[in-house]
């Protein structure tokens, strides 16, 4: 990005800066700014890939509002998935009592989520229909279908004009609990006019309709019908509808439900308590109690499906979790679809289990999942009930934002009012008209273990470079006064196929390097190092085709 700050926000303008979830999967959060007042809608992680090494989140960049914080109103959460609630305990360590929007489901999952923190927020738990004077914005939830339930969409009111956000949603005809997308609230809004349609393009790219929840009820009992031996589904951990056809196909077929994972418990224990699951009598089963229910009665309802190396199934899969494990005879079930840059991880998965013997059937081989996001003739629908004036598609890579925007425009709306964004850009709407207006600096923030944001892009290039390439080691101590070397250098190597003897012949132009070095007036320990630096370098690029991490190390007697 390159970087053009905006021009100062002028009264009775709304500002839209979004933090994450744009050129991306995940991260989601949005910032509007109207006189001096503050509304976040969504504040969500996003799961590292494997060029991210030792990371375990990564969160939206909090810099543009640390210094503002006493001027948010409240945080909106359109539903309760971890990228778009994930980093919410993360937000609060900066203000803990910002006040927390969302339906019931949503705020149970974040209070739940919360606690852990140790943090108490203050919560309004809202439905669709309801009105919310929020600052100097009027909110309106809209009831929108996605893959959990209680999602909801938002309409932003203000004296600049009307944004519709839809959150993530898609248009099931048939949902498992009857909610459907409120087509009609949309409508109503459009007669009153939208002036920004801020729209889910996750499946712009995707042909058609997606797929009813429904008709993933029928594939699960037939792939119980085949099973003789346990059964293990793994599913994200709020996915209720999916979880709910688990356990309909378990009561049908005799099979008792275990939950395994510390999230999956958590969700759909509050899930159940809040009537959002019906569990059947005597189905579910606790995990200590399992081993005592025959394989070929016993359904294991797992986190995991996306190869998180700590995950239930990934232990599973090494043959490293305490209390189950598969082999022939056994089914394993992937019931979600793969994020993108998981691909690999996931693979890497399904290939461990079938080796072990099991019978592996996901989205590839059966039709499993699908999605919760609306493919192009949903958005169609939306497009022409919305009528906007302005459009900007989020969530969703650069192609599927770029696919969303070419929707809009075969729909009427003006190739110039679609707004393609990304993190950090900045968006003013005044009188209804929309403008993308600047650039803040907004980065990925990362979470490693206890740290959050001390781990640096940098960093993440070291610990591919030790992982991938390798690492070199060379030390020697000098005497500068008397210009000559006492002890080395020697040179040592980790994570190389080489043994060590294959720097015998670099050595000697090693010490020639630190010797020339050593002869220069004034030369420093730094230019010491950084000659045999450049020696071994130009050396394994050239002997070995490595880029080995290089540590030169020179101590002065």
């Amino acid at each position: 990005m390159n970087e053009l700050l905006p021009p100062e926000l002028q009264p009775d303008t709304v500002r839209i800066v979004p933090l994450g979830g744009i050129g991306e999967i995940g991260r989601n959060m949005t910032v509007f700014e109207l006189n001096g007042r503050l509304l976040i809608v969504d504040c969500g992680v996003l799961f590292p890939e494997e060029s991210q090494p030792g990371v375990d989140l990564i969160l939206p960049d909090f810099d543009y509002i640390k210094d503002r914080m006493d001027d948010v109103d409240a945080i909106i959460l359109t539903h309760g998935h971890e990228d778009h609630i994930g980093a919410v305990p993360y937000l609060l360590r900066l203000r803990e009592d910002i006040p927390i929007i969302g339906s019931e489901l949503t705020i149970a999952l974040i209070e739940a989520k919360l606690a852990e923190h140790r943090i108490k927020p203050y919560v309004m738990v809202v439905q669709e229909g309801d009105v919310e004077k929020i600052g100097p914005f009027e909110c309106e939830f809209v009831a929108v279908n996605h893959s959990i339930p209680d999602a909801l969409a938002v309409a932003i009111r203000s004296v600049a004009g009307t944004i519709l956000h839809t959150g993530d949603f898609k248009m099931d005809q048939l949902p498992l609990d009857g909610r459907i997308t409120d087509l009609r609230t949309f409508a109503r809004l459009a007669d009153e006019g939208i002036d920004l349609f801020m729209v889910d393009s996750t499946n712009a790219e995707v042909p058609g309709f997606v797929r009813s929840e429904g008709e993933i009820g029928p594939v699960l009992e037939s792939v119980f019908a085949q099973a003789t031996g346990q059964i293990v589904v793994a599913s994200f951990a709020s996915h209720v509808h999916r979880v709910q056809q688990v356990f309909n196909a378990a009561a049908k077929f005799g099979r008792k439900v275990c939950f395994v994972g510390r999230s999956m418990v958590r969700n759909m224990g509050i899930a159940e308590e809040l009537g959002y699951l019906n569990v059947p009598d005597g189905v579910l089963v606790d995990l200590k109690n399992a081993p005592s229910v025959p394989p070929e009665k016993i359904v294991y309802m797992s986190t995991g499906s996306q190869g998180e190396p700590m995950a239930v199934l990934s232990r599973i899969a090494s043959g490293t979790h305490k209390s189950i494990a598969v082999g022939p005879n056994d089914t394993v079930i992937f019931a979600s679809s793969m994020i993108p840059g998981n691909e690999n991880s996931v693979f890497r998965l399904i290939n461990g289990l079938t080796k072990l013997g099991a019978r592996v059937v996901h989205q590839g081989n059966a039709k499993v999942h699908v999605s919760g996001h609306s493919a192009q003739g949903e958005l169609l629908y939306c497009y022409n009930t919305v009528e906007p004036e302005y459009v900007m598609p989020v969530h969703g890579e650069p192609r599927h934002l770029v696919a969303n925007g070419a929707i809009a425009v075969k729909t009427g709306v003006p190739a110039g009012n679609v707004l393609l964004t990304e993190d950090g850009s900045v968006i003013d709407m005044h009188d209804g008209k929309c403008a993308i207006v600047g650039e803040v600096p907004c980065g990925h923030v990362y979470v490693d273990g206890s740290s959050v944001g001390e781990i640096t892009e940098a960093e993440l290039t070291d610990r591919l470079t030790l992982g991938e390439e390798g690492f070199i080691a060379v030390f020697a101590v000098v005497d500068r006064q008397k210009r000559r070397i006492i002890a080395g250098p020697h040179i040592q190597a980790r994570g190389m196929a080489e043994d060590d003897s294959v720097f015998d012949n670099i050595l000697p132009k090693v010490t020639e390097a630190l010797e020339e070095a050593i002869a220069s007036e004034g030369a420093t320990t730094y230019q010491m190092q950084q000659a045999m630096r450049r020696v071994l370098g130009r050396w394994a690029a050239k002997s070995l085709r490595r880029s080995p991490m290089i540590i030169p190390t020179v101590i002065e007697a």
